[in-house]
């Protein structure tokens, strides 16, 4: 293939995808601005109404409130975007050409077909790592700037993704997965469904058995126990030895963390390897 050929594949995937590429970066920018505004200017009505309730019976907290509720929907959107790239993958991006013979018609122009899948995927990926790297720096500022106010901490499902890089991890194998599903069923509404199902099994596994990912710690005691602050409690009760606690700390949430987006980005690699396999296998 020439060079200009090549020059000409990914401008074509641009031009091609750039609504959802600017949707994305639209759904990024937006995100990191209401982040900052909360964190800049709502915090300060929110952190008057926490102040005027230790010295009043009664105080009025709705700032408060809509202030936590808010910075948890950021971190509810951002960690759960993998979703919809796992849709655009196996719909726009792949399914839609394949159903359509776009593809195949590329594929007869000088364009092979591993060299066509790598342009596909190339672009979107940048996006997906640009945009979810921007979302988690923002998002861990945001949520350490008046953590003092918040409800959610680090155990929670969203904040906990959202707070590192199994963010853009989640991405990654979403793309890779939805090029996978595309690619076997070459239907655009099945392979966008099937994507998106297979993405919410995987998060849903993962999230399941988080606490198993790295060894908890395990307290015993004759009398009642009391966890530190920020624990992960995993299970508690009563023995022989009399009363014990297995919890998670707050500095297991790095590992915990890493050790889960190995698993994702090992499956990613797994999901892509597999997509041009099968490529091959039907274009040989």
């Amino acid at each position: 293939m020439s060079a200009a050929a090549l020059t000409g594949l990914p401008r074509a995937v641009l031009r091609l995808h750039r609504w959802a590429l600017l949707a994305w970066a639209a759904f990024v920018a937006c995100l990191i601005g209401w982040l900052v505004w909360l964190t800049e200017v709502t915090a300060v009505g929110a952190r008057a109404d926490d102040l005027s309730c230790h010295n009043a019976p009664a105080c009025n907290i709705s700032r408060l409130l809509a202030y936590t509720e808010q910075v948890g929907w950021i971190g509810t959107l951002t960690c759960y975007s993998f979703l919809a790239v796992a849709a655009f993958a196996g719909g726009a991006l792949i399914g839609r050409e394949l159903e359509s013979g776009t593809a195949q018609l590329a594929w007869t122009q000088g364009v092979t077909p591993t060299r066509w899948l790598t342009a596909k995927l190339a672009l979107p990926a940048l996006a997906v790592t640009a945009g979810g790297t921007a979302l988690v720096l923002v998002f861990r500022w945001g949520w350490a700037a008046h953590r003092d106010l918040m409800g959610d901490d680090w155990t929670f499902a969203d904040v906990f993704v959202a707070r590192g890089p199994l963010t853009v991890a989640y991405g990654l194998c979403a793309l890779a997965l939805g090029a996978l599903a595309a690619l076997l069923l070459r239907r655009t509404l099945a392979a966008l469904g099937t994507a998106f199902a297979a993405m919410w099994l995987v998060n849903f596994l993962l999230e399941r058995y988080r606490a198993d990912l790295w060894p908890a710690v395990t307290l015993t005691s004759p009398k009642r126990l009391v966890l530190p602050g920020g624990a992960w409690q995993v299970n508690r009760g009563r023995n022989a030895d009399g009363h014990f606690a297995v919890y998670h700390p707050e500095s297991h949430y790095w590992p915990l963390h890493l050790v889960e987006t190995g698993i994702v980005l090992t499956l990613a690699a797994a999901a892509t390897i597999a997509a041009y396999t099968v490529l091959r296998r039907r274009t040989a």
